[in-house]
């Protein structure tokens, strides 16, 4: 890639998207594009093909996803599987037909087997069976990386994908049945702070609702403390989203699909895994994140809710390999994400 290279970025307000877009620019790169869903419709082939016609894009990073949380993953299993395919269908058969010159497709850690050796490497993908609650969403993101390796094999592209962990950061989703555990955790504990300083006020300014007192009943929210799904025992690996972006943008920069599948027979699973390659149990995040947030209550785990997958820690020697590594620190990274949360 060039500095002027015309760069279309996928999914580019989303928490994923919008810190690789902030990477770019601050690699300077001056011709990054991207459309939210009111302007293109990704599931739409039609539009998807006509945008690249026009635009006709050198590049391209497809961070568009429906994302969510382990209740939004197991409740909405038919919208996960078929709006992830669509996009990745549509972005990627767009990109083959147009010529674009590189491709990078991301995917999620939770692609690997739910009993997966640790910490995970890239050739583990299809050894054994998939965690239930999140199947359908795994499903579409191995199909995508398949499809990526496929384009590669037969028509000679340059389709790159990577897996990263866990992910968290500025524009992160913090709602509270659809979002990933540490902003769910975040935002719960601040409002229970708010809740155990009787600031009622906030609280209703928070949620945007008179009816709070019922939400907070509705997700464990209470005077005693928090209600966690699960045991806490569970293991989690977590990136910051901008040293995620900044991986993304090295990829781009000097990793080629040739690099990946040299010295192969059969050129399967040459994705890359993106992550700090440490891990702490849901408890232990928990106690973090209350003392960050600076909430004193009870932490109250509900085991009559599912845990998902014990463990799921990469392993990024691959990347290492190649020259990145991470930056950012959890605790540090918690931080920063809390003091987002409250000036948004």
């Amino acid at each position: 890639m060039n500095k002027q290279s015309k760069i279309y970025v996928a999914g580019h307000t989303g928490l994923v998207g919008s810190a690789i877009c902030r990477s770019l620019e601050k690699h300077g790169y001056e011709n990054v594009i991207g459309r939210d869903i009111s302007e293109l419709n990704l599931e739409d082939f039609n539009a998807t093909n006509a945008f690249f016609e026009a635009e006709k894009p050198e590049y391209v990073i497809l961070a568009a996803a429906k994302v969510g949380g382990i209740v939004a993953n197991n409740t909405y299993r038919a919208d996960f599987i078929h709006s992830n395919l669509q996009i990745q269908n549509n972005v990627i058969h767009s990109a083959y037909l147009h010529g674009v010159k590189k491709l990078l497709f991301l995917g999620s850690s939770c692609i690997y087997p739910k009993n997966c050796p640790q910490p995970m490497r890239e050739d583990a993908l299809l050894t054994s069976p998939l965690e239930y609650t999140n199947e359908p969403y795994a499903i579409a993101k191995i199909a995508g990386l398949k499809m990526c390796e496929a384009y590669n094999l037969q028509y000679g592209t340059n389709f790159i994908s990577v897996m990263p962990t866990n992910l968290y950061g500025p524009n992160d989703n913090f709602d509270l049945e659809k979002s990933h555990v540490l902003p769910a955790l975040i935002r719960k504990m601040h409002l229970a702070k708010l809740l155990k300083a009787n600031d009622l006020d906030a609280i209703e300014a928070d949620l945007k609702t008179p009816d709070w007192p019922s939400v907070l009943q509705q997700y464990g929210i209470s005077t005693e403390g928090v209600t966690i799904w699960g045991t806490g025992t569970p293991y989690r690996e977590f990136l910051y989203s901008e040293d995620m972006a900044d991986a993304c943008v090295f990829v781009m920069e000097h990793v080629d699909f040739s690099d990946l599948a040299q010295d192969r027979t059969e050129v399967i699973n040459t994705h890359i895994n993106i992550g700090t390659g440490k891990d702490l149990t849901i408890s232990e995040l928990a106690h973090l994140i209350r003392d960050i947030v600076g909430f004193n209550g009870e932490l109250i785990f509900d085991s009559t809710k599912p845990d998902g997958t014990p463990k799921k820690l990469l392993d990024v020697n691959k990347l290492t390999a190649l020259g990145w590594t991470y930056k950012t620190e959890l605790n540090d990274g918690i931080q920063k994400i809390y003091d987002w949360y409250l000036q948004r």
